[in-house]
């Protein structure tokens, strides 16, 4: 049966460590193999800071979603406070830009936009709008 581990991945005690790893070449080797596997049946979506640069560089739709820092901080400090974790704003947004720093600038696989992706900020909109308007650009695109 599979097991759900939202909850557990998504704790800022994983957070911590997430880009650690992520640097290791026989990680992310196994995980794209895995996330390739997990995709060959088509029409699925995923997240990630490389999937549309190397898991899926042949993508139908790619979105490169941004927002500031300072927001993204407040949108995961407030989404752990809701799960009973215990943290400080000033933790979150230190997880933030140091996963940020190291994504960006490790050797393997390093986060940066596909140059076909469509980049949108989320910063002043909500989860609603931002749907409507990926569902929007994939009727468009795809031709849904």
């Amino acid at each position: 049966m599979e097991r759900i581990l939202e909850k557990e991945i998504r704790s800022i005690t994983i957070a911590n460590h997430v880009s650690k790893v992520a640097k290791i070449p026989e990680v992310r080797s196994y995980l794209v193999e895995l996330q390739r596997k997990m995709a060959e049946k088509k029409g699925v979506v995923m997240d990630g800071r490389d999937i549309g640069t190397v898991v899926f560089p042949d993508a139908e739709l790619k979105i490169f979603m941004t927002a500031s820092e300072s927001i993204r901080a407040q949108r995961r400090y407030d989404e752990l406070l809701a799960k009973g974790e215990q943290v400080q704003l000033h933790q979150v947004l230190k997880n933030i830009q140091e996963r940020d720093e190291m994504d960006t600038n490790r050797t393997e696989s390093p986060l940066r936009k596909a140059q076909d992706a469509i980049e949108l900020d989320n910063s002043q909109t909500t989860i609603a709008q931002m749907v409507k308007t990926i569902v929007d650009l994939a009727r468009k695109q795809i031709q849904l």
